[in-house]
């Protein structure tokens, strides 16, 4: 059984994993609390008992090992919310779907998925995250709580950055048929491979254009590499089910027209801030990297649109009050229907 929404404590006692949480918080609606922060497993399996709400962030086998806890142990159970669960791929082999299945079992177990995205048919699909199972809360660029931000919209060359499920091989197919430079960050393959990231090429036969950027994995770093490109370009694999929202948004506020795979946290949230391209298709990406190079106008209209929207969502401090908004109105709005709510 879920515990009863309506003997909740005031104020709203939070358990979580997010750096720098608020630990005294009060909304404009009313609704105020505190926050206490733990690590791990046994950090939340030990602070639980003092608490009204588990709140985890990115973290899906921590989410599975409470899950799997309440499972065992009923009467431990609290209120259960997981934020920004990244699944990764489509499963294929029958061992993935099997795996998937299990965790869909025991993702029943969350009360609450906050997601960083409006719709995806296949969260819904093979893990049972469904729209009515869920919150949705606009992110917020990664490098505006590290770095100072301007807008650049121009730059040197077309740049393809990240690692989790990216399609390498399709923007370097992409640009080798184009004369315009381009740069990738001097690729770590095992580290690409393990994140799900397709990149077969050796480096050694890279198009003649591309650039290797030194890249450390700092925030620093990134910005100098994002600072110095004319196009920002997120190819995602056709398998993936999630796009690369933080670092879209860091290349946004940075002021840089952005070309991202259609999907899944970019065409359910964004309009004209960037440019949408199918996944695999290294034919009409080049020819999208080639209109956004060469008109200047739809280049700076579209970096400029992406830029007011990054600088929009504000840093942590405004995610964290959207995130407890999200949290208090479900809280509100799931009591107020059902009274003492059953399980899930």
């Amino acid at each position: 059984m879920r515990p009863r929404l309506d003997a909740l404590s005031s104020p709203l006692r939070i358990l979580a994993n997010f750096e720098s949480f608020p630990a005294v918080w009060s909304l404009p609606t009313g609704e105020s609390g505190t926050s206490r922060i733990v690590n791990g497993y046994a950090g939340f399996a030990q602070g639980m008992g003092e608490c009204d709400v588990i709140l985890v962030d990115g973290d899906p086998w921590l989410v599975l090992k409470l899950c799997a806890l309440f499972l065992v142990f009923p009467a431990r159970r609290r209120l259960l919310v997981a934020v920004d669960l990244v699944m990764g791929e489509v499963p294929a082999a029958w061992h993935a779907r099997l795996t998937c299945f299990l965790k869909k079992l025991l993702f029943r177990r969350v009360d609450r998925f906050i997601n960083y995205f409006k719709s995806s048919e296949a969260y819904a699909k093979f893990y049972g995250i469904t729209p009515e199972r869920s919150s949705y809360v606009p992110f917020k660029p990664n490098l505006r709580d590290r770095c100072e931000t301007t807008f650049q919209p121009d730059g040197d060359y077309v740049l393809c950055f990240g690692r989790s499920r990216r399609d390498y091989d399709s923007f370097l197919q992409a640009v080798e048929t184009l004369p315009y430079p381009a740069a990738i960050p001097r690729p770590d393959l095992a580290r690409l491979r393990a994140a799900g990231s397709r990149f077969s090429r050796p480096l050694d036969r890279l198009p003649l254009q591309v650039k290797l950027l030194d890249d450390d994995g700092s925030p620093e770093s990134m910005m100098r590499i994002v600072a110095g490109a004319k196009i920002v370009v997120l190819p995602m694999l056709p398998t993936n089910l999630l796009a690369g929202i933080g670092v879209y948004l860091s290349a946004m506020v940075l002021g840089k027209c952005v070309i991202i795979t259609s999907g899944a946290g970019a065409t359910d949230i964004l309009t004209d801030e960037a440019l949408f391209v199918p996944p695999g298709d290294s034919t009409l990406l080049a020819k999208m990297i080639q209109r956004a190079w060469e008109d200047d106008e739809l280049r700076f209209r579209t970096a400029q649109s992406g830029y007011r929207y990054a600088m929009s969502l504000g840093g942590r401090p405004e995610l964290y009050r959207r995130m407890l908004e999200a949290l208090v109105a479900w809280i509100r709005s799931a009591g107020s229907t059902t009274g003492a709510a059953t399980g899930a």
